[in-house]
């Protein structure tokens, strides 16, 4: 098991050239470019998770900032999932207000606390019927939550977060306990630890990187007890890591992009093939140029998202040697190798996004559908909710 304060992630290894992924399939007479997401596949994701944590006696508290839907995080939810992650204050105040199922938060974010974001943070705090919780990884965090709630009813539930190893916020496991025993001076209820497994992106990371996750909540729970603080919520999360991290002494689990699916954690192993529920419809506008086509899902669709070990803007299934190798606002510039098949002007191809997160939040609406066949519009109910 790697050291979590010392672990270093390894250089990803090339991928394979073709990756045979599946897209939804599209509905008949899209105004492109459009997000089509099948809710067959969603429902299955949503079952698959749920139930291999419910044997494991691990709760599922699925990160919402993938979808940012109301009506996904209740499917997620009817499939087993205990409360739900959002991680800004934005995202909170939109699922605070959708009604019962959806009362029971946890902002998986280090906030500071000041100007408005107190007041709002104290709004939500006082909201009658929403168990609310919020992460915090240092003192002068917690000092600043503490302030924002100061005369509520009730203690601010607090998580403090851990570095596994991702290098990017959490507390070292090994300080802990003296921040967890000032966030209970200042009157925080302190439910636990967390931390997030953003190091396992890539080829053969999932399980070096899931240990990371386990050695630093063991590390900062016992930190915890030595403080006389039980940690009741032991959490740790990302898609990747939801299974190779849900051992003991972990309690919680909060993947998020396993519900949708895309092409990066499709290609490194993170989600089936079988398990990529989101499509981008583009139209073939342009083949001016030989060798290349232009669709309408540029940047301001696909986002400008490349993992290291991605070749391309996204993925047509259907044309699996073509590479979208520029993106400008509104165009997608497809580049088609010698020798092999090319879509046709007014074609509607499937692409695969490499980042499914931002790809929703770009869109004000997608289509919802089974089988091929629309079942509705569905809003992106927290977009642009990034503070």
């Amino acid at each position: 098991m790697t050291d979590a304060t010392s672990a270093s992630t390894p250089a990803p290894v090339p991928a394979p050239k073709v990756f045979k992924l599946r897209a939804p399939r599209l509905p008949d007479g899209l105004d492109t470019p459009a997000v089509v997401i099948d809710l067959d596949v969603v429902e299955r994701n949503a079952r698959r998770l749920g139930d291999e944590l419910a044997q494991r006696g691990i709760a599922l508290r699925p990160h919402a900032k993938t979808h940012k839907s109301i009506k996904l995080a209740r499917i997620q939810l009817d499939a087993g999932a205990h409360g739900i992650t959002v991680g800004t204050l934005g995202e909170a105040e939109v699922f605070a207000g959708a009604g019962a199922g959806l009362d029971d938060l946890f902002i998986a974010y280090p906030i500071w606390a000041v100007g408005p974001k107190a007041a709002r943070l104290r709004t939500l705090q006082d909201k009658e019927r929403l168990t609310l919780s919020v992460g915090f990884d240092s003192i002068a965090g917690a000092e600043r939550l503490a302030a924002a709630v100061k005369g509520s009813v009730r203690p601010l539930r607090v998580v403090l977060e851990l570095d596994p190893g991702n290098r990017r916020t959490g507390a070292p496991p090994d300080q802990a306990g003296e921040i967890a025993a000032a966030a209970r001076g200042f009157g925080l209820e302190v439910l636990g630890v967390f931390t997030h497994g953003g190091h396992s992106y890539g080829f053969g990371l999932a399980a070096p990187a899931g240990a990371d996750e386990v050695a630093a909540l063991t590390t900062g729970a016992a930190a915890l007890r030595a403080q006389g603080i039980e940690p009741r919520v032991i959490s740790a999360g990302s898609t990747p890591t939801e299974l190779t991290a849900a051992v003991a002494p972990v309690n919680e689990i909060r993947a998020g992009t396993y519900l949708i699916g895309d092409r990066q954690q499709a290609v490194i192993g993170a989600v089936p093939s079988d398990g990529i529920a989101i499509a981008v419809a583009a139209t073939v506008v342009s083949v001016a140029v030989a060798g290349q086509v232009v669709i309408d899902a540029g940047a301001k669709t696909l986002t400008k998202d490349v993992a290291p070990y991605l070749t391309g803007y996204g993925l047509i299934p259907a044309y699996p040697d073509a590479i979208i190798e520029r993106v400008s606002d509104y165009h997608g510039v497809v580049r088609i190798p010698e020798g092999t098949p090319s879509p046709k002007v007014g074609e509607v191809v499937a692409v695969i996004p490499n980042h499914v997160c931002p790809v929703i939040d770009l869109r004000d609406t997608f289509i919802a559908t089974r089988s091929g066949t629309v079942v509705g519009i569905w809003p992106v109910d927290a977009r642009g909710r990034s503070g």
